[in-house]
């Protein structure tokens, strides 16, 4: 299960076909390195989006 606190290193980690949910909140930063080690929480504060709607997006794919 994916968490705010998780990194998007680590989430990417478990499937790479979440960087489609990522692009989807308009986060095409999966790909940058300083990126990995950022959690979803500070991502989305950068990017002005909910982190637990990213997060129930990203649980959602991954439990397909």
């Amino acid at each position: 299960m994916i968490k705010k606190t998780d990194t998007i290193g680590q989430v990417m980690s478990q499937d790479s076909s979440l960087a489609a949910v990522f692009a989807g909140f308009g986060m095409f930063c999966v790909g940058c390195p300083s990126a990995q080690a950022e959690t979803l929480e500070e991502a989305s504060a950068v990017h002005g989006i909910d982190a637990d709607a990213l997060v129930e997006e990203l649980n959602k794919h991954l439990n397909k």
